[in-house]
């Protein structure tokens, strides 16, 4: 519980970021998703397509410091692999 005005602000502040924060990363792991589950069932013009969606994603989650930059660089390294055809589809 918080004892000052200031104190109750930055509280509410931080539970509006929280969520705001939360719906990006929710909409990051589907879009991921999304990419991982059309590498899988072999259709590679969706894969692509999904993948470019998904980047444009990652590369606004980390411009909002949401997630870090070279988190950011794993992700798409690593779904591009996978969209190649040289990854794990874990």
């Amino acid at each position: 519980m918080p004892n000052t005005r200031s104190a109750a602000k930055q509280l509410r502040q931080a539970r509006v970021r929280t969520l705001r924060n939360r719906k990006a990363i929710s909409r990051l792991r589907t879009t991921i998703k999304r990419v991982r589950h059309a590498v899988e069932t072999g259709n590679r013009e969706a894969a692509v397509a999904a993948f470019q969606a998904a980047v444009a994603i990652i590369d606004k989650t980390a411009s909002k410091g949401i997630i870090h930059s070279r988190t950011a660089a794993r992700y798409k390294s690593r779904l591009a692999h996978q969209v190649q055809g040289r990854g794990s589809a874990q």
